[in-house]
């Protein structure tokens, strides 16, 4: 099944007064590009989380942002930074050494000065950090995983639709181009007739050979053929798994090549206003296969 780029996750899990919280992004991009945003305490798991989210997607610019929480009952703990006290009850001293003045220096304006008393950093044991990231990363990366299935059927959906639009609109061109050795025929005796003021005779078979010529030349029969083989490769990829984004895109270069070559040998209004509607189908499902993985 096809997958599409562009999906949002969440995650929340908390184990043993931990709690990881993830949020993951992906958008339209020709290759896997993961960006992290994690805190200081799991800067080094930022591998082993690339490797999860790799697991699971194939192409486009994943960005996930990491939160953690620890809830354990004796984090509330608070400690003096002696040496910012000390320097900061000296800078008082000599405040007012400088001023003249025997006023004393309290505690209270000791404590004024910034990160005097800060909570006592803790740091969190690496595997049970671990244990609760590694949780809610892939389950965060499932979801993803699942919004860009449910997506990507939709796209399957769309894509299926305007392949047959593609289809009805070249059956329509086929039975035109049936017509081509007639019409030629009919514009070159018209021609002729307005040349020469009808005072010569038309030679039937040197009429019919400069007509097949022409005809030759518009015969649009071989693109009609490859575009048919495109659709059945295109409905193919379809329903073939993840992965199939690059190749749909190239076909709808293909596509497209065969479409200016018909339009540049259309040799009626019709035909070309044909050509002209297949081209808006093209640039509907061009921009469509942008956002296929």
């Amino acid at each position: 099944m096809i997958k599409s780029m562009t999906a949002y996750a969440e995650s929340s899990v908390t184990q043993d007064h931990l709690t990881a919280s993830v949020t993951i992004r992906s958008y339209n991009s020709r290759h896997l590009d993961i960006s992290l945003a994690l805190p200081e305490s799991c800067q080094g798991f930022e591998e082993d989380v690339k490797k999860i989210i790799a697991a699971n997607h194939l192409r486009g610019r994943i960005e996930i942002r990491l939160r953690i929480e620890d809830d354990t009952p004796d984090i509330e703990q608070f400690e003096v930074d002696e040496k910012k006290a000390v320097s900061y009850f000296n800078a008082l001293n000599t405040l007012r050494e400088t001023l003249g003045t025997e006023a004393p220096i309290t505690l209270d304006q000791v404590l004024a000065g910034k990160n005097i008393i800060v909570p006592m950093s803790r740091e969190i044991e690496g595997d049970r950090l671990w244990q609760v990231v590694a949780r809610a990363v892939t389950a965060a990366s499932g979801q993803l995983d699942a919004m860009r299935q449910a997506e990507g059927k939709n796209l399957k959906t769309d894509l299926e639709n305007r392949m047959d639009a593609i289809s009805s609109q070249l059956s329509q061109i086929r039975t035109l181009a049936t017509r081509i050795p007639e019409h030629y025929k009919t514009r070159l005796e018209e021609r002729i007739a307005y040349l020469t003021k009808d005072t010569q005779a038309i030679d039937p078979a040197r009429l019919a050979q400069e007509a097949a010529v022409l005809s030759d030349k518009a015969d649009v029969s071989e693109e009609i053929v490859r575009i048919e083989s495109h659709i059945q490769l295109f409905n193919e990829y379809l329903n073939s798994g993840p992965g199939q984004g690059r190749k749909l895109n190239f076909l709808t270069q293909e596509f497209n090549r065969e479409f200016n070559t018909i339009g540049s040998k259309a040799g009626s209004a019709e035909l070309s206003h044909l050509v002209v509607d297949l081209k808006s189908i093209l640039e509907q499902i061009r921009e469509q296969v942008q956002n296929i993985e």
